[in-house]
């Protein structure tokens, strides 16, 4: 491939003339997307001026998680999930700090997570409010991953509970927030949400996060899957975040969605502005 450092500012498949010679300019972006979509892992290219040459290499099959659904340690202390760091992904950093902070949550803020498991995207609310001191409870029904949670967040408080039966005196947030948890496959989505409303402050907000990925051979993929699917398939991940945002906008919230691999849905209480 021509080395795209030599053509700034050209698009993919856009015509560069180098001396006698005529190329087609990709930016590394595009290889990485083909090796994505080919499940390859893209080595770093070998130089040659004016030339590139790029390795992909094949990751071992996918093998399927059999864990059972129900298992409340699916995702505990010991599992391949603790190897994984959101924060270390520039899409989910970025796009989490602009919901958190376009919500301006007083000092005091009280905030519920909802499957917080070991309590990694809690650092979130340090980066957003480094001067804010919130009052945060921590839901999971894994009890090894809280115990990772309370060692990293002395000051928090985390319960072991099944979010399909929260406990009834949770009282009431000026946020609640749940990345990763509403798609889960034993989660009654529409029932426990209707719950939750009893649990949001007239003027509380919601960030509401959706996973459009998968996680694999050490790396992410981009785009939702759907069992018996091997590419991308989204229509889950659309129904689950049209049937948030069409309440959000019946009941006074201002509602953005963003994000690429998680999709991030902030809902923003219009009561009292």
């Amino acid at each position: 491939m021509l080395n795209p450092d030599l053509a700034p500012g050209f698009y993919a498949g856009e015509q560069v003339v180098i001396g006698e010679n005529t190329y087609l300019h990709h930016p590394l972006r595009v290889w990485l997307d083909l090796a994505d979509r080919l499940e390859c892992y893209m080595r770093v290219p070998e130089r040659a001026d004016p030339l590139l040459s790029i390795t992909f290499q094949k990751k071992e099959p996918r093998k399927r998680d059999r864990t059972p659904s129900g298992d409340t340690e699916k995702y505990g202390a010991e599992s391949e999930f603790q190897r994984i760091h959101k924060l270390e992904e520039p899409y989910f950093l970025l796009d989490m700090l602009e919901a958190l902070r376009s919500l301006k949550l007083p000092s005091d803020a009280r905030i519920l997570d909802l499957g917080v498991n070991s309590g990694e995207e809690l650092h979130l609310l340090d980066l957003a409010y480094p001067q804010n001191t919130f009052e945060v409870l921590g839901i999971d029904h894994s009890e090894s991953a809280l115990e990772l949670a309370k060692s990293r967040f002395p000051g928090y408080l985390f319960l072991a509970a099944d979010i399909n039966a929260l406990p009834a005196d949770l009282g009431q947030f000026d946020l609640i927030l749940s990345i990763g948890t509403l798609q889960s496959a034993n989660i009654e989505v529409e029932p426990v949400f209707r719950r939750l409303l009893k649990h949001v402050k007239p003027a509380g907000h919601w960030i509401l996060v959706f996973p459009n990925c998968r996680y694999s051979a050490g790396e992410i993929s981009y785009g939702a899957r759907m069992v018996n699917y091997r590419d991308p398939e989204l229509s889950l991940l659309f129904k689950d975040v049209t049937f948030f945002r069409r309440y959000f906008q019946k009941h006074r919230y201002t509602t953005t969605i963003t994000g690429k691999y998680e999709v991030v849905v902030t809902a923003r209480s219009l009561q009292g502005v």
